[in-house]
């Protein structure tokens, strides 16, 4: 259909012009008689009759209007009715929420003055108009389900932070979140409400009570003998806490659940909707009433098939209904009531969209026979309602109503002219469109009718407790099986239902990326791409302006609706161009990071600000992309330029604006995603506390100001994205290393792009969260199972517990009917199968994405951090969220896919290109979490051996200036299953516990790597530098730590003896344990170099192997004689059982330590076991009886002194024998066995040495070395610790050049 302007077309001004007579001829109007019978067809009555033809008055289009009016005005009598409805009633006839004087608190409200947000502790605000005599009712569309107390309240009633609606006298409330109604005093009452529900309060102040519904359900009178009288009106009201949201229906809409004999408080617009209904049958008349100009008489037509087809009697006729019509459709309660009910009526008949073409016929009369801003202001209304409609409508089986609602709007986007308004001007602008793409998970199963559609129930019931082995599982029994298996057929039922949903979501955004509608201006797809980039724009930039960002429920099914459209236009590219690549290997090409064609606002980039980039690798962008940057770019902003823009900004704001409080408002602005549930803005802040806003140092939330060059991204067109014959478009600056082959359509890529940046920014934090319910359903099976065995277990005569088990039996049972159901219902929408493939697809895409960018050199530190974040994310989300209900083993090519991953992982956690700390510590803490599963460890031993090496390199650079813990932990999960006694899962005091998360990295079985402690030892040997720069480190952070662990004991055992504070700070429990574990850690690795390259260690022609072994022998001698000294501060905070402490044992450090000395004493070659040994024994911290502790070996006067106390356990490794080896027992023993002959023989022949001869430093040991040139003394030990930090003399503070050998002179 033309638009007006072209063709036949009728402005309002003109339409008698075509009505003269003599035109007839001309324009092909039928005769008179034929007219006139139409149109008294068409035009009826009220009572639907038409007069015998005889007293009926002859109509032409002269006399129609007059006809026309005369029928509308009859019946109007809406005056009396008027008058009638505003008895009982005080205040303004269009009721909103007082955001002048009736509020308490900070509070958010939108445009339209009827949603709300709280941005206070518990705000309450009321509205405009009250009631004191007749029924009443208003809505509340509850957009989150938190905290809220809804209701009515009285003039004289005082609120504040802490007291709301209900907490007054004269005030009533009903609090769906903790289910109860409150008037000063509270008791139970209602059902729980959740986001996407309608409450319904009622006022009846004939009888005094107050009642509420809940999605038209009613929840019985909740008050009654309410007080009325004299000075008695009672106003609609809410309490709200921070961040909760709610929109407010006074009557401006239709209600969704009339009450009978309740009034909303704002009038409908009677007369109006009389008018509207009446125009609305003429305008079916006209459809379905057909001229056969041949026969000359009227016929019946399907009005399903109806088309214009240019006559112009119709259109003269639709034109004048359409003259009275058009002012009416931009009335919202006009909208929602006839047009929406109207075009939803076509669609009822079912089948697909695309067979009821009366839709787009009449959008297409519309745009014809209407103003525009009539036209816009409709479509904007019809699509505001039915994001409405789609978003409260309860869940009910079949999920009729979202489906029905879901049908019009794909009917109406459908209209190409229609779609690109609401793209340009209305879905990303005003509405929050993503809410058509979310499917709300009902609270309430029951009522979702998901009991009909799953009535078995089943969960798993296998249950192990986490020891150092897993105990083989029972086979399930046949009734299980048989409950498993119709609980599947159940969810396979829910599962169908909800495609056909996801179905339609994907339809709405396949047209809405339509490139091929460039009829009337730029295609679909880049008015949606650009919108969209705004879109993620507001969510990156407001991370703390909750009232920005999109709900992150919202985004992970838009995310998973936008990868399902996008690969289908992605393939469909592919099969016209089979050059292309398939959605398969779909990637972001990396010059999209660098060409500046793609605004990734002020996201980090891998190798810091993109201003600091252009500046440091402008050179390469020329040589390698031929990109030259513009030098007004480059030009240094400085921090005094950011001031002033920054107080330039804020003063042209606030010189705008009337007031402060708009001022913070237009900070504030769209779109609320909180608010509202359809308008996107919320322009108006209210605070009682105006005093402290008027001049905000700041302004709320994360608004700081920061200079970022944006692309004008509205202005950006087809050209610009795609290119066009010598511009690549978003591929400008191909690198040489990027082949020169087509990927897809431009567009597709930013499209790409932007879903990649959905899941980093909260697609992931949501996966993780849903997780909660299956583990709700784990832990009151545990529960279930743990109550039945006590009721077999219950004595007969004991019958009231056995009650009381029986209780808890059934509560929990009801529960888990009810988690199950729930479980499968958010199994089936957020991890299914397709689900799974989705997020697995993003892994490869992000994957191939680095590969790319990594060949490029230098210009990979364009590349945003993201990427990276989301090729880590994405992994553990399939590995740790998805594993329940499927299995990652079953995805194609997973294990080349999990090479490819350790291969970017090993790669870039030490790559120089990445500089965020942020970033190189999530690369860190991701390959330490690998190397704890044996599967995604063996996919780090399959990448090429020279990444490996380089890994392990690494690995083993000096600990200092950089966060070492976790490149500790790494090396240790690499050792854990070789170590002295270090087979364990959980340690073996902490069996008895409740067991952990077992998915934990740190509760994974022991799986060493063999080959990478190949490479290690190869390296350490081969490189003469990096063993002691190592291995010194190392030994520097384990004396932090222990030392730092045993200065919090002392604190903690002070603190506990304290008899006026008997309790430790928690912070502090939790640092010393991890200093504790991160002391056992280090030990450990230790023990793995000793045990992979001892020769660092024993061969003392290596420079700095003697010292290495004395630093080592001083720190297990400090830690053993900590640890095992009797009746100890250590042994005392053990037997406390802090909680926060439960790692702290001595079985953890003392294997560590043993392992060390075993290996260095027992497992040595002869020289190495004599040297180890001298050391061992010349520090002067060295005691026997430490060694002997570990057999449970105790001294004779500890003996004596705990002779008394007979139940006292001594520590041995002997009662450890399910976790050592006897083999490793005997080793032990013979250690010991050595030391105690070495030590006596020692102790016989060391001569006594006069204090002169010994270290004036230490006077542990006799002086062996001279300084040069200063020829001052010292031992060896000393002098070579002190070198390592230091040049200058003990004493004199002179250069040491360097150190010669001493002997005491014979003669002296």
């Amino acid at each position: 259909m033309t638009s007006r302007g072209s063709g036949t077309a009728f402005s309002r001004k003109n339409y008698r012009l075509t009505t003269e007579p003599e035109k007839s001829k001309v324009t092909g109007i039928v005769n008179s008689r034929l007219l006139n019978d139409y149109l008294h067809r068409v035009f009826t009555t009220a009572d639907g009759n038409q007069p015998a033809a005889a007293y009926r008055k002859h109509l032409t289009f002269q006399n129609l209007q007059e006809h026309l009016e005369r029928l509308l005005a009859e019946e109007n009598g809406s005056e009396d009715s008027r008058d009638q409805v505003a008895e009982g009633r005080l205040g303004p006839s269009t009721v909103v929420l007082d955001h002048t004087s009736g509020f308490e608190g900070l509070l958010l409200v939108d445009d339209d003055l009827l949603g709300v947000i709280g941005h206070s502790n518990f705000g309450s605000i009321r509205a405009t108009t009250c009631v004191y005599k007749g029924k009443w009712i208003y809505e509340v569309l509850i957009s989150s389900q938190g905290l809220m107390q809804i209701g009515w309240c009285t003039l004289n009633c005082r609120f504040n932070q802490e007291e709301g609606v209900g907490d007054t006298p004269d005030s009533y409330a009903y609090d769906g979140n903790r289910v109860r109604k409150w008037n000063v005093t509270t008791t139970n009452y209602g059902k729980s409400w959740a986001a996407g529900d309608i409450v319904s309060c009622l006022i009846d102040l004939d009888e005094g009570t107050i009642a509420f519904c809940l999605n038209g359900i009613s929840l019985g009178t909740a008050f009654d003998n309410i007080t009325r009288g004299a000075g008695m009106a009672y106003f609609p009201a809410i309490s709200l806490s921070f961040k909760e949201s709610v929109a407010f229906n006074f009557g401006s809409r239709p209600l969704r659940y009339p009450v009978e004999g309740y009034r909303p408080l704002q009038d409908p617009p009677v007369a109006d909707l009389v008018k509207a209904r009446k125009l609305l049958s003429y305008l079916k008349n006209v459809i379905h009433i057909g001229i056969d100009v041949t026969e000359g008489k009227l016929v019946e037509k399907d009005t399903s098939m109806w088309q214009l087809q240019g006559e112009p009697t119709v259109l003269i006729t639709l034109a004048h209904i359409f003259n009275y019509f058009s002012p009416l459709m931009c009335k919202v309660y006009l909208v929602e009531d006839v047009l929406m009910t109207f075009l939803l009526s076509i669609l009822e008949r079912g089948g697909a969209v695309e067979a009821h073409p009366l839709i787009q016929q009449l959008l297409d009369l519309m745009w014809l026979l209407m103003e525009e801003y009539e036209v816009h202001e409709c479509l904007k209304q019809l699509l505001m309602s039915l994001l409405r409609a789609y978003r409260f409508s309860p869940i009910i089986p079949d999920l009729g109503l979202q489906i029905h609602y879901l049908r019009l709007t794909i009917a109406v986007l459908k209209h190409e002219k229609s779609r690109k308004y609401l793209l340009s001007n209305v879905l990303f602008d005003v509405l929050r469109s993503v809410v058509f793409f979310y499917i709300k998970s009902p609270l309430r199963v029951e009522e979702a009718g998901l009991q009909e559609l799953i009535p078995t129930t089943w969960w798993p019931n296998r249950f192990t407790k986490e020891g150092k082995e897993s105990k083989e599982v029972k086979e399930e029994s046949a009734e299980e099986r048989l409950r498993r298996r119709a609980y599947e057929r159940g969810c396979q039922r829910l599962k169908k239902r909800i495609e056909v949903v996801e179905g339609l979501q994907v339809q709405i955004l396949k047209l809405l990326l339509n490139n091929k509608d460039r009829g009337g201006g730029e295609a679909s797809r880049y008015i949606f791409l650009n919108k969209f980039r705004k879109f993620l724009q507001e969510n990156a930039s407001n991370r703390g302006n909750l009232t920005v960002l999109c709900p992150p429920e919202y985004m992970v099914c838009f995310l998973h609706r936008l990868i399902a459209a996008l690969r289908y236009f992605w393939d469909g590219h592919k099969a016209k161009n089979p050059a292309a690549l398939s959605s398969e290997e779909a990637y972001v090409p990396p010059q999209l990071f660098y060409n500046g064609k793609v605004d990734y606002f002020d996201l980090q980039r891998l190798g810091g600000l993109l201003s600091h980039l252009k500046k440091t690798l402008k050179d390469d962008l020329a040589a390698k992309a031929n990109i030259l940057i513009d030098p007004a770019e480059l030009q240094a902003v400085t921090m005094d330029d950011l001031d002033e823009d920054e107080e330039s900004a804020t003063s042209a704001a606030q010189s705008q604006r009337p007031s402060a409080a708009l001022a913070i408002g237009g900070a504030l602005a769209r779109p609320a995603w909180l608010s509202s549930p359809t308008l996107g803005r919320a322009n108006r802040f209210l605070s009682t506390a105006a005093v402290s806003l008027m001049n905000p140092r700041r302004p709320l939330g994360t608004l700081e100001k920061i200079k970022v060059l944006t692309l004008r991204v509205e202005q950006r067109t087809r050209e610009d994205i795609e290119g066009t014959h010598g511009n690549e478009g978003l591929l400008l600056g191909r690198p040489p290393e990027e082949p020169d082959q087509p990927i897809t359509e431009n567009s597709l890529l930013e499209v790409l792009d932007g879903i990649v940046m959905m899941y980093n920014l909260s697609v992931h934090q949501q996966l993780g969260k849903m997780v909660g319910v299956s583990d709700d359903v784990n832990e009151y099976a545990m529960a279930l199972k743990d109550t039945e065995e006590k009721i077999s277990r219950c004595p007969k005569r004991r019958r009231d517990i056995h009650e009381e088990l029986l209780k808890s039996q059934k509560v929990f049972s009801e529960k888990l009917n009810h988690l199950s159901r729930r479980l499968a219902w958010i199994n089936v929408t957020i991890y299914s199968k397709e689900k799974m493939q989705d997020i697995y697809w993003l892994l490869r895409v992000c994957i191939r994405t680095i590969e790319h960018g990594d060949r490029t050199g230098s210009l990979f530190a364009f590349m945003p951090e993201f990427y990276l974040s989301v090729a880590m994310n994405s992994y553990s989300a399939l590995k740790n969220y998805f594993s329940p209900v499927n299995s990652m083993e079953e995805l194609p090519g997973y294990e080349e896919t999990l090479m490819r991953l350790a291969a970017i992982l090993a790669k870039h956690f030490a790559d120089s290109r990445i500089v965020g700390t942020d970033i190189r510590d999530s690369l860190m803490q991701a390959l330490a979490s690998y190397v704890c599963y044996p599967h995604s460890l063996r996919a780090v031993e399959r990448i090429p051996e020279e990444q490996r090496i380089s890994m392990m390199k690494n690995l083993l650079a000096p600990y200092e200036q950089r966060p070492w813990a976790q490149t500790n932990w790494i090396l240790v999960r690499l050792w854990r299953g070789c170590g002295f006694g270090y087979r364990y899962t959980r340690l073996p005091h902490l069996l008895k516990t409740k067991p952990e998360d077992a998915s934990l990295p740190s509760l994974q079985k022991p799986c060493p790597s063999t080959l990478l402690q190949r490479h290690m030892a190869d390296l350490l040997r081969s490189d003469r530098d990096l063993a002691p720069s190592f291995l010194n480190s190392v030994l520097n952070q384990l004396n932090w730590a222990f030392s730092e662990f045993i200065g919090m004991i002392q604190e903690i055992q002070q603190a506990a003896e304290r008899l006026e504070r008997n309790f430790v700070d928690s912070r502090q429990l939790k640092v010393c344990a991890t200093c504790f574990d991160l002391s056992v850690s280090l030990l450990r690795v230790l023990e793995m170099t000793v045990t992979l390259a001892p020769e660092i260690f024993l061969d003392w022609n290596r420079p700095s192997s003697e010292l290495l072994l004395r630093r080592l022998a001083q720190l297990l001698n400090q830690v053993l004689n900590r640890v095992t000294a009797e009746r100890n501060l250590f042994d005392r905070v053990v037997n406390l059982r802090l909680p926060g402490l439960e790692s702290v044992d001595h079985y953890p450090i003392l294997v560590a330590v043993t392992g060390i000395l075993v290996r260095l004493l027992v497992d040595s070659d002869v020289q190495g076991t004599e040297r180890a040994t001298a050391v061992l024994l010349a520090d002067p911290c060295f005691q026997l009886r430490s060694i002997q502790y570990l057999l449970g070996h105790a001294e004779p006067s500890a003996l004596a002194a705990a002779a008394p106390a007979t139940d006292k356990r001594h520590f041995s490794l002997h009662t450890y024998t399910e976790y050592i080896s006897t083999e490793e027992l005997s080793k032990v023993e013979k250690m010991l066995n050595h030391l105690s002959e070495e030590s006596k023989q020692a102790a016989a022949t060391t001569l006594p040495t006069s204090e002169e001869d010994l270290c004036p430093i230490c006077y542990a040991h006799p002086i062996s070395a001279i300084f040069r040139p200063c020829s001052h003394k010292s031992c060896k030990a000393c002098i070579n610790q002190h070198l390592m930090n230091n040049k200058d003399c003990f004493f004199c503070k002179a250069t040491i050049t360097g150190v010669d050998d001493f002997t005491k002179p014979a003669s002296s």
